[in-house]
Parts: structure tokens; C-alpha cells; sequence
């Protein structure tokens, strides 16, 4: 019987193992769908006039954007609460086939009017609609954040998208409803703004602007506040997991009109691994602060068994992981009240593009604002290499 010395019988052990346990790792990292940004590119701007009418509506209000990858177009809510027309989204073409965006590649081809489960449109005042997702099914989701002084609930509502027919209702967790005592529950006009759908269609995320009442404090000059983030399960339809988002503090550098609001308007799911991206936006007084971040849910802790944040140990709590991506102060245009955004097309040179769009509060100072973003997303061959720190030559 032939005896190798033990060490080199090691060294052959792991010349056969480590090119499998390599080529493992790197399977594995493609067949993991997490992504991951590494750069955002400014591609471009389009404006459209408040006060534009479109189809008898004044199209205006857009809080939330999605995309129809099978159809090119894409679906922008109003949060107009029916005082102008019905609670509707828009139908818009966005083209960027150049990769740039201008003016005249924004054209509004549609307007669908939502209805409730009577097959009716809202009444006027009683919807506040801010966040639309997409799904394969030809519906949408659109969240409402509800009146907590007119103790109308919050709601997020699933329909279909060529009637806008209510399809299906979500349950809301009681400690999100509004509180006659004002002690607990959503604050108003800071509750569910965002909304998103995995890419997989097994989840839903949304999330309040500022804190519940119970939670914490709304954020206020150089305080951010603990917003909750909302995962619905979409096969049984019922809430699953809490998370805790800690929205960046932000301080006016000049504040002459004392007004300040700033929070989590909408969030995109990157991947089924608790990939999304976040936007964050205050209105300092004189103009708009807005943040691009990238979120992870990782090691975050589920916060669904707590009533109140406040009254646990915060130590214990693990909030979201954030990595801020851009910081849209530094682009060359004039912010807007920046409140949704969305994947967009594929550009021509196979990079995914990234839709911002804004609300102009049918405010003839305001203007409903659209950017348009190039990503580079890190390949799974990147992640492996980096993983394994070897040096990505090209």
C-alpha cells in the first residue's frame, strides 16, 4: 500500500477540492439574484406644466411610478383625494432609447379612474392615493394613507389594471389604524406613501413615511424619525415581517419660511434577497433635499411583534442597513418634490435605467419633475471575485 506523508496527501486533498469548492461559489453567486449598484448616472430631465389637462383631468399629483417591461410604459397614481377627478393613475411613454431623457420623450397616452369594491368611483376626500406596483397579472396594488382626522383607515387595495376594478384588499395590522386619542396609529399624511412588489411576485413591501405615533417622534429639522417597513406575503395576502427604516436626519442651512417635512416616500425592490432602493425627501423651507439609497434587509430585526418601538429596548432593534447612493443635491437641476420611482427600460447598451418622478401638489409654483438615471449593477463574476479578493482584470 502506497503511504504519502500526510502533509503532501493535505496538499492533493485540496488540489482536487478548491477548484470545486471555487466553482461552487461561483454558481452559487450566479444562481444567488441579489443585486447590487455600484454607480448611478444622470441621463437626464423632462418637465411637464402644472395645470396641464389630459383626458378632462389635470395631470398633476403623480406620488408613485411603475413599469410595464412587456409593454413599454409606464403607471403614474395621483394623489389627488377626488377633488379634481376621481382617484386615477396615468399611462405614460417614457422613451429612452437614446439614452438621454428630454422634454418631448414624456407623453401622457392614458388615464384610468380607480373604483371601489361597489364598482363606483371614490368619493371625493376619502382616498389619499401615493404608491402603485405592478404585477404579472395585469393588476396593480395602490396604497391610500387614509385621514387620521377624519379617522379614515389606511388601505392597500389590489386592481385590475385596464378597468381599475378593486380586486382584493390587504389587512392592515390594527397599530397602523388612526387612534381617536391620537396615542397610537399612522400620523396623517405620513403613513403609506411607498409601495413595491418583488420580482419573484411573492411579496409586497410598503412603508410609513415617519413614525407611528406609538414609535417615535415625526422627523423635524436635524432629526430623522423610525419609519416601519410593511412585508406582505402575496399568496396568503397577510402581513409577514416588520422592519425599522431610520430616515437620515436633515438640517436647513436656511429656513426663512419655518416650514420643514421630510421622509420615506417609496422604495423599489432590487431582487427576492432584500435588495431595494429608497428615496428620501425633505422640503427644507427653500427648496428640496432628495436621497437615493440602497437598503438592505440582512440582519435586520423583524419588529412585527412589537407594538411600540419606544417602549422595547431600541439597542436590541437592528434597523435596516442603508448605503447612500447619490445625493441628488449635487445633480445640475432644480429639485422638485421627488415622492416615487421605478425600473425603467433597458438602455441600448443593456444597462437598466432608474425613473424618478415627482408631485407637484398642483402647485403652479411646482412642476411634475422626471429624471432619468443609467445603473451599473455588479456582476455575480465581480461579487465572486471580490468575495474571494482576487483582482478583477479585464
Amino acid at each position: 500500500m502506497l503511504r504519502l506523508p500526510k502533509l503532501r496527501k493535505f496538499l492533493l486533498i485540496l488540489l482536487f477540492t478548491l477548484p470545486l469548492i471555487i466553482i461552487g461559489l461561483f454558481f452559487s453567486n450566479f444562481a444567488s439574484a441579489s443585486v447590487i449598484i455600484t454607480n448611478v448616472e444622470f441621463i437626464g430631465q423632462a418637465t411637464l406644466p402644472t395645470g396641464l389637462s389630459f383626458q378632462n383631468t389635470e395631470l398633476g399629483g403623480l406620488s408613485g411610478i411603475t413599469y410595464d417591461a412587456k409593454n413599454n410604459l409606464y403607471y403614474a397614481i395621483s394623489d389627488d383625494r377626488g377633488e379634481k377627478a376621481p382617484a386615477r393613475f396615468y399611462t405614460l411613454k417614457i422613451d429612452l432609447s437614446k439614452g438621454k431623457l428630454t422634454n418631448k420623450d414624456v407623453i401622457p397616452v392614458g388615464v384610468t379612474n380607480l373604483l371601489n369594491a361597489n364598482n363606483q368611483p371614490f368619493a371625493p376626500t376619502t382616498t389619499d392615493t401615493e404608491g402603485i406596483a405592478l404585477t404579472n397579472q395585469d393588476t396593480i396594488f395602490v396604497p391610500s394613507e387614509g385621514d387620521t382626522d377624519k379617522l379614515i383607515n389606511p388601505f392597500i387595495q389590489e386592481f385590475a389594471l385596464a378597468s381599475g376594478k378593486t380586486i382584493s384588499t390587504l389587512t392592515i395590522p390594527d397599530r397602523y389604524l388612526p387612534d381617536p386619542q391620537k396615542q397610537k396609529g399612522i400620523r396623517n399624511n405620513l403613513s403609506f406613501e411607498s409601495l413595491t412588489i418583488t420580482p419573484n411576485q411573492k411579496f409586497l413591501f410598503t412603508a410609513t413615511e415617519n413614525a407611528l405615533i406609538q414609535d417615535g417622534t415625526a422627523a423635524k429639522p436635524g432629526v430623522g424619525s423610525p419609519c416601519r417597513i410593511l412585508e406582505y406575503n402575496l399568496l396568503t395576502k397577510q402581513p409577514e415581517q416588520e422592519f425599522l427604516y431610520q430616515t437620515q436626519p436633515v438640517t436647513p442651512l436656511f429656513n426663512p419660511t419655518g416650514k420643514f417635512a421630510s421622509g420615506l416616500p417609496d422604495l423599489l425592490a432590487l431582487d427576492n434577497e432584500g435588495h431595494f432602493l429608497s428615496i428620501e425627501r425633505s422640503f427644507t423651507g427653500l427648496g428640496f433635499t432628495v436621497f437615493l439609497f440602497q437598503v438592505d434587509l440582512d440582519d435586520a430585526t423583524n419588529i412585527r411583534n412589537l407594538d411600540s418601538i419606544a417602549k422595547g429596548d431600541i439597542s436590541k432593534i437592528k434597523p435596516v442597513k442603508k448605503k447612500l447612493l447619490l445625493d441628488l443635491r449635487t445633480l445640475d437641476v432644480s429639485l422638485d418634490n421627488i415622492e416615487g420611482l421605478t425600473w425603467g427600460a433597458k438602455l441600448s447598451d443593456g444597462q437598466p435605467s432608474l425613473i424618478l418622478i415627482s408631485d407637484n401638489n398642483f402647485n403652479r409654483l411646482q412642476q411634475t419633475q422626471i429624471l432619468a438615471f443609467k445603473l451599473k449593477i455588479e456582476s455575480p463574476l465581480t461579487r465572486l471575485l471580490r468575495r474571494l479578493r482576487i483582482p478583477n482584470i479585464p
